[in-house]
């Protein structure tokens, strides 16, 4: 009940966050529907239905992490004095936040759950769309509980466990607090470029040892399968993107901040280095769905690429091309909340250097210098290694 009404009383850019993890709650339990349909309707293709039902974790992880970002950005999150002496210590303010996820990826699973019958024609109407993308049969009430249960459940869950009393989260900043210096580097930098290496020899290998006994992988949407030794290589390399992007983010801020720097760059480099941990990974998860991104369009892309010609793998499934969306859309707002959690972080010190006389145009350059190195680097490092990993992948 508390968290219903710290819901209501939200701000509209609040609400917004929590609408948009709603709406990606709704697009992956459809997408564990369509699965569901799929093993009504071919009750013999079990592997096949399994493998669907893996696909949808990928969405369901995406779907979680977006989740535990608005929920590190709730204001509630962050008054821990106010919400003490209202009787709400560090577990019941967990307890609440992990209560306000559930409450909006509930919210999406009913959304869904509607789509869904109408798009069947379960609630009346001409079923929309081929019967293989949502079946036609009659769906058993147990799965579909559990199936809807289960989005707003892993949410939750996540998010309970990243705002867990005891640990140690720079999202739930105080006045109080002493100003955090933590700037050494985090240790992931060389082992995400050793697992990002690897990965791409891995591919290469198997691509280049492809023959008639080869172990397959149907990919989404039917049309194309993988050698299972590339898309191992793949994983492997878009793990170690993730692994390396708090590294990699230290290590810029560091070379900003480098020799005789001037204020601005001096300002920009010192956050990177502060932020590179709570803006590292989320980061690095972008760069992997991007990599991935640039893969499907090598596979599926009806353009010219220098790796492969004309999408000859066929077109994309309107179900895959959702799931795919449904990672970009919610790794990216994941990195707009994270960046949001940041600023709100820094207040105390921005306040600090205005009373110090900085000037704000000073301050605007620093976060601009920092925002334009930080996207053309990683670009072209995500640029790279996706054009290296799509290479067997469509060839």
């Amino acid at each position: 009940m508390l968290a219903l009404r710290l819901a209501r009383g939200a701000r509209p850019a609040v609400q917004l966050r929590r609408l948009l993890v709603a709406v990606a709650a709704a697009g992956t339990a459809l997408l564990l529907l369509a699965t569901l349909g799929h093993a009504v309707d071919t009750p013999r293709d079990a592997a096949g239905s399994a493998l669907r039902l893996a696909w949808c974790l990928v969405p369901l992880a995406a779907t979680a992490q977006l989740a535990v970002a608005v929920a590190r950005t709730d204001p509630a999150a962050r008054l821990r004095e106010g919400m003490a002496a209202a009787g709400l210590g560090p577990v019941r303010l967990t307890l609440v936040a992990a209560a306000s996820t559930l409450l909006a990826c509930a919210l999406g699973s009913v959304l869904a759950l509607l789509v869904f019958l109408r798009l069947r024609g379960d609630l009346g109407g001409t079923p929309v769309g081929p019967a293989a993308l949502l079946g036609r049969g009659p769906l058993p009430y147990a799965a579909v509980g559990v199936l809807l249960a289960a989005v707003p459940l892993v949410a939750a869950a996540a998010t309970a466990v990243a705002l867990r009393p005891g640990r140690n989260t720079p999202s739930a900043p105080c006045a109080d607090d002493p100003p955090r210096t933590d700037t050494a580097t985090p240790a992931g930098l060389p082992w995400g470029i050793a697992l990002t290496a690897a990965g791409l020899a891995l591919e290469v290998y198997a691509a280049g040892h492809t023959g008639p006994g080869a172990r397959l992988l149907p990919l989404p949407g039917g049309a194309v399968t993988g050698e299972v030794g590339v898309l191992t290589g793949w994983l492997l390399s878009a793990a170690g993107l993730v692994l390396a992007a708090p590294g990699l983010v230290h290590l810029i801020g560091r070379v900003l901040s480098m020799g005789r720097s001037g204020a601005v760059r001096l300002l920009a480099g010192r956050v990177l280095q502060e932020e590179s941990r709570r803006l590292g990974r989320p980061l690095g998860v972008l760069m992997a769905a991007a990599s991935g991104a640039y893969a499907g369009y090598v596979l599926y892309g009806p353009g010219t690429l220098p790796l492969h010609g004309h999408g000859a793998h066929g077109s994309l499934g309107p179900l895959t091309a959702l799931g795919a969306g449904l990672v970009l859309a919610c790794t990216v707002f994941s990195v707009l909340a994270t960046v949001a959690e940041s600023r709100t972080a820094r207040t105390a010190t921005t306040e600090a250097l205005r009373r110090l006389g900085t000037p704000a145009g000073l301050l605007r350059r620093a976060a601009a210098l920092r925002a334009s190195v930080l996207v053309v680097i990683l670009a072209a490092v995500t640029g790279g290694v996706a054009h290296l990993a799509a290479g067997p992948l469509g060839g």
